[in-house]
């Protein structure tokens, strides 16, 4: 394989396990506190999970629908209204899963790199 297809296959790599893990670092961040959009886009940023608006919006629209968040509208004191998310019992439940699957992932991930 030449580097330049091996890079690109790291990418493609890369780029499904962040996939793969995006909506649990979304909710883990709207756990912590009522958040919007663009703190949430920062938070993964500062922890080198780069998305982009085009990326985040349907995420949040789905965990919505799927009763894992919901947001109100609070005034801004710099700019329009902004909608706040925070999590629903039922989106807590489902992150408590999320991390004991993580935890399960993890060690199987390190058993096999021993």
């Amino acid at each position: 394989m030449e580097q330049d297809d091996f890079q690109k296959s790291l990418d493609n790599a890369e780029a499904q396990m962040r996939k793969g893990v995006l909506e649990y670092a979304i909710l883990l961040l709207i756990a912590k506190k009522k958040i919007y959009a663009n703190e949430i886009i920062l938070g993964l940023q500062n922890v080198h999970l780069v998305v982009v608006e085009g990326t985040i919006y349907p995420l949040l629209s789905r965990l919505k629908n799927s009763d894992l968040l919901k947001y109100t509208w609070e005034e801004s004191k710099s700019g329009p209204p902004r909608k706040y998310y925070s999590i629903t019992s039922k989106g807590q439940k489902f992150l408590d899963g999320c991390n004991n699957q993580w935890k399960n992932l993890e060690k199987a991930i390190n058993i096999l790199k021993k």
